[in-house]
C-alpha cells in the first residue's frame, strides 16, 4: 500500500503534462508520474491503461481511471476544491464527465500544448 496516492499520466503528452502541473496548483498531497517511468505492475494497473487514460492510485491501492481519476484526486484535495471532486463523482455528472473525458482524451492530440509525440499512434511514442 502506498502512503501518499499517485496520479499516472502520458508523460509524452504535452496537452497531459500541462493538464497535470493544475493539479500541483491545487492543495493535494499526490506523487504525480508519467506512465513511461512508472511501475505500473506494481501501482496495480498497466500498460494499455496508462496510454488510454489518466490513472489514480488511491492509498488503499483501489485504481481508477479517466474522469472517475479527476474525481478522485480533486476528493482527494482540501475545501473547497474536494467539493469539486464529489459533485463530480455524483451519478448524472459521472457520466457527463465520462463523456467529455473520452472526446478529449480523443483529441488531445489537437488541443493546446501538444507535442509531435502526441500525434503519434501510442505503439509508436517514445517509451512505449
Amino acid at each position: 500500500m502506498n502512503t501518499t496516492p499517485v496520479l499516472i499520466y502520458d508523460g509524452d503528452c504535452g496537452f497531459c503534462t500541462r493538464s497535470v502541473r493544475l493539479v500541483e496548483r491545487i492543495p493535494v498531497r499526490v506523487r504525480v508520474t508519467p506512465w513511461q517511468t512508472a511501475d505500473l505492475a506494481a501501482l496495480g494497473t498497466t500498460c494499455a491503461r496508462a496510454e488510454r487514460e489518466v490513472v489514480w492510485v488511491g492509498t488503499d491501492g483501489r485504481v481508477s481511471g479517466g474522469a472517475a481519476a479527476v474525481a478522485d484526486l480533486l476528493r482527494s484535495a482540501r475545501f473547497p476544491v474536494s467539493l469539486v471532486g464529489r459533485v463530480l463523482a455524483l451519478p448524472v455528472v459521472r457520466s457527463f464527465a465520462a463523456l467529455v473525458y473520452r472526446i478529449v482524451a480523443a483529441n488531445r492530440s489537437r488541443l493546446p500544448g501538444t507535442t509531435p509525440a502526441c500525434q503519434l499512434p501510442p505503439d509508436q511514442r517514445p517509451g512505449a
